[in-house]
């Protein structure tokens, strides 16, 4: 196992030349990080987990409540033994031949059955008011750690000059803030790791999960290496946009939407400026070309920027579905519905039982549920973006 690690954490590719491990070794006159630190992170996770779930039942759900945000889920499906069969053991989107067959073995028209399946998977799906509080919890924890952030990175050299992230190095002490700072934003993304495989299902999930990966990856990767001054200013502008996407998921709910219209369009905004703007030109130009000027060619400096290209594709991935919903917001003067939506909206979802295909039964009930109800995410979420 010794091999293994001494292999594994080869100076040679982690560190630039002329740079040890013993470099980066704390004294008695300064602290530098080290790898034994982000063991720290995992109970953190499960407390940040803890804390999250005490949130959203004794602080979110009753800010919902007094919002007047819908606590009831989506409208449940008749009982029927047939159907559930085949809905729990075969398909739970019944093609055409097995709905016409359905159709002459319950004595129910093909509409009838089709809007069973779509009410059971909605019965699924998580209420307005879960989404709410999910939302609000994700808000408040962007909220703080991006003012967290932006509170001590206004005080640093390398927050108005990059090129004083690779100066000195490698000695560069590990500052408290930046410690604190690396640590909660580790735990909370190992929390995202793990919940999210019980959180809301999306759409995007493995787009999702690759995200938490990377980022997990690229703060453990920068904090043992010491590039943490570079690591700061890429967490903290991933940050921003996630607190208007939340604002706005919330503002939705409350079906506040001219509100929800204003915060999407002001995420949107800051969404495209950050990831397609600031960070090419601050972030990857600095960890692309000052990094290189300053240390040198090392295999960990290909590791570093192709994790950061990585990013910078989700980027361009989100910032597409954004400028799409954003084009039919204002093509039809509404908010459009998120295509990472996990509710399925019909025009017939009021109506609850079934149409039998006999004469004597075939009144209907139209609703007036649209595809652009309010229970549908504004698009780009991160991360999210949740970054």
């Amino acid at each position: 196992m010794a091999g293994i690690l001494a292999w594994f954490w080869n100076e040679r590719f982690w560190l630039p030349h002329n740079v040890t491990w013993a470099d980066l070794k704390s004294t008695e006159e300064a602290t530098f990080p080290q790898a034994e630190d982000l063991y720290l992170a995992f109970p953190l996770a499960f407390c940040i987990f803890m804390i999250r779930l005490l949130f959203e039942r004794f602080i979110a759900k009753p800010c919902a409540l007094g919002l007047k945000v819908q606590a009831n889920g989506p409208q449940k499906a008749q009982p029927n033994a047939i159907l559930e069969k085949v809905f729990t053991a075969i398909t739970k989107h019944p093609d055409e031949k097995r709905l016409e067959g359905l159709s002459k073995q319950l004595d129910w028209d093909v509409r009838s059955i089709q809007r069973w399946f779509r009410q059971r998977r909605n019965q699924e799906k998580p209420s307005t008011l879960t989404k709410f509080c999910e939302s609000m919890w994700r808000f408040t924890f962007y909220l703080y750690i991006f003012t967290y952030g932006v509170r001590f990175l206004k005080k640093t050299p390398w927050l108005w000059n990059t090129r004083q992230c690779w100066n000195g190095y490698p000695n560069q002490p590990l500052m408290p803030d930046v410690h604190y700072y690396y640590i909660i934003e580790l735990s909370f993304y190992w929390s995202l790791m793990f919940s999210q495989f019980i959180d809301i299902k999306r759409k995007d999930f493995g787009i999702m999960f690759t995200h938490h990966v990377v980022t997990v990856i690229l703060i453990t990767f920068s904090y043992i290496t010491n590039l943490t001054r570079v690591g700061t200013l890429t967490l903290c502008l991933h940050d921003a946009a996630d607190i208007v996407l939340e604002a706005a998921k919330m503002a939705n709910y409350c079906k506040c939407q001219k509100l929800s219209d204003l915060l999407f369009l002001t995420f949107a905004i800051v969404f495209i400026v950050s990831r397609l703007g600031i960070y090419p030109l601050w972030i990857l130009n600095t960890t692309l070309f000052e990094l290189y000027e300053a240390l040198g060619n090392f295999p960990a400096w290909w590791v570093l920027n192709m994790l950061l290209a990585v990013l910078q594709v989700l980027h361009c991935f989100w910032s597409y579905l954004i400028i799409k919903a954003a084009y039919k917001a204002i093509s039809k003067g509404k908010v459009a519905k998120d295509d990472r939506s996990d509710i399925e909206s019909s025009s017939d979802e009021e109506e609850t039982g079934p149409r039998s295909k006999t004469p004597h039964s075939t009144i209907t009930t139209n609703g007036t549920g649209g595809a652009n109800g309010t229970n549908g995410y504004l698009t780009g979420g991160t991360c999210s973006e949740e970054h």
